[in-house]
């Protein structure tokens, strides 16, 4: 811990004379020192003490917003309260968004003119950031939250089932920045960006409070965009950068320019980088990209402290196994000569962490969800994966991502990053459609570079030359689409 509580490090930064001068947060031609940033949050705590519920009801803010200054003035408010910020994704709508207002007992929303349409008629109180009835006094309310006070609310990203709310407490939040802080040398004069929604863990944990950590600064925009990551690291002048989903691929596909290389970015951190993306991107803007495994539960931990290998997220400790539904390990994966996992039935199955949980703190009101995840005293992750002779890890997707051809099992995710080989993909998901006699069949959509166009008959000679791609692995059918459907964190 880098403080007994949130609250005592936001009050830390301010004090410090040399913290509180430096900036930490700079939006849309505005720049917040520490200290202002503090002053800030302290006025957002007496706006969020005024609204607070009678005692016993949940203290629960919902925010729906873009990334703005307001969401981490809420979040500061928040620690000086003892309050719980509930991130609520705008790609959610009707009644998926108002289920996880309700489910998670938000007494009052934040939003903003973009959004406000979502919400519809909800029963609580809606402040617009535009109108927020802010007091003119910075008070601090003097509380000092117990460290297990839920910080956060942060759902899961939904990609196989209804998004689960996961508990993150103030000490969660902050041991997993001091971590990341150290993971990416963060220091004080280094600068990150953050693209990626808020509401989600990988914009807190990874772009967000290590700079409360260390004293150093962030630069928000409101999403990402492909063409304006270069442009906004240059004017941020920002040293790290957090990804999840498929950015790099996005960005490896606007023109390549000579001059890509010069930039002030060090290093990234994500996850769902095929191999090829993560050397094209590091190779192009001179990056260090680190492609690391993890979830927003926290739930198991890989150690990357050892040689790379291609396409491994690192070594798997001897807590961290790949098992069968019943809980049996499964069999050391097998590479032909051209590096093809041979024996996928056999070798993949669901990535758990034997020792229990290890920072993950539970579901908001979903035992059932913990119970299925914490099962046999372990932790099951919902990820397939699959480790060689070497206790090497590799991630071969979701729970949900098998494909059944000719009574061979394989994942999709093995055969996704084959298919980001061919110059012209940017994107590519794989999954099982129904045979005409009996199982699947392997069926791939594809989003291509601009300009290009789709020769079925040239890109299956394409997919016969990989030859760490099986003859069952090969999409029998494509489709082209312009943009791949994503949620809301990419």
């Amino acid at each position: 811990m880098p403080a007994p509580n949130a609250a005592a490090l936001l009050r830390r930064n301010a004090a410090d004379p040399v913290i509180g001068a430096r900036s930490a947060i700079h939006c849309e031609g505005r720049t917040w020192t520490h200290r202002e940033y503090y002053e800030e949050s302290c006025r957002w705590a007496q706006l969020f003490l005024s609204m607070r519920p009678p005692d016993g009801e949940s203290f629960h803010v919902g925010v729906l917003l873009d990334n703005l200054p307001e969401f981490l003035f809420a979040f500061g408010a928040a620690a000086l309260t003892g309050a719980t910020i509930v991130g609520l994704n705008p790609t959610r709508r009707g009644d998926n968004l108002r289920r996880d207002l309700e489910h998670t007992d938000v007494a009052f929303v934040v939003t903003e003119e973009r959004h406000r349409g979502l919400l519809g008629d909800v029963n609580v109180p809606v402040l617009d950031v535009a109108d927020v009835p802010l007091p003119a006094r910075s008070d601090d309310p003097g509380i000092e939250p117990d460290p297990s006070t839920t910080w956060a609310l942060i759902f899961t990203s939904g990609t196989s089932d209804a998004p689960k709310a996961v508990i993150c407490s103030q000490r969660r939040l902050l041991t997993s920045a001091v971590r990341i802080s150290m993971i990416l040398d963060i220091g004080a004069d280094d600068v990150g960006y953050v693209c990626m929604p808020l509401f989600h863990s990988n914009a807190v944990m990874v772009g967000w409070a290590p700079s409360l950590i260390v004293g150093a600064s962030v630069g928000l925009v409101r999403k990402f965009s492909a063409s304006g990551w270069l442009p906004d690291v240059r004017r941020f002048g920002a040293t790290y950068w957090n990804y999840t989903g498929k950015p790099l691929a996005y960005i490896l596909a606007t023109p390549e320019q000579p001059d890509d290389a010069d930039n002030s970015m060090r290093v990234a951190y994500g996850n769902e980088g095929s191999p090829q993306l993560v050397e094209g991107f590091g190779r192009r803007f001179g990056v260090r990209v680190i492609d690391a495994y993890g979830a927003t539960e926290g739930g198991v931990a890989v150690n990357r402290d050892v040689e790379p290998r291609a396409g491994a997220l690192g070594m798997a400790p001897d807590n961290v196994m790949v098992v069968s539904e019943d809980g049996v390990e499964r069999e050391r994966a097998r590479f032909d000569a051209q590096g093809r996992l041979v024996n996928a039935d056999e070798a993949v199955g669901e990535i758990v962490n034997t020792e229990g949980a290890g920072p993950f703190e539970g579901y908001y009101k979903n035992d059932e969800a913990y119970r299925k995840a914490t099962r046999n005293g372990w932790y099951w992750s919902g990820d397939l994966g699959y480790v060689d002779a070497d206790r090497y890890i590799y991630f071969a997707g979701r729970t949900a991502d098998w494909v059944r051809v000719d009574g061979e099992n394989f994942p999709a995710g093995p055969v996704e990053n084959a298919l980001l080989r061919h110059p012209e993909v940017i994107a590519a998901a794989v999954y099982g459609v129904p045979d005409t006699q009996a199982g699947d069949q392997a069926m791939a959509c594809l989003v291509l570079r601009d300009g290009a166009a789709f020769d079925g008959a040239a890109f299956a000679s394409w997919l016969d030359a990989q030859e760490d791609l099986g003859p069952k692995w090969r999409p029998r059918y494509v489709r082209i689409t312009p943009e791949m459907p994503t949620t809301g964190t990419n």
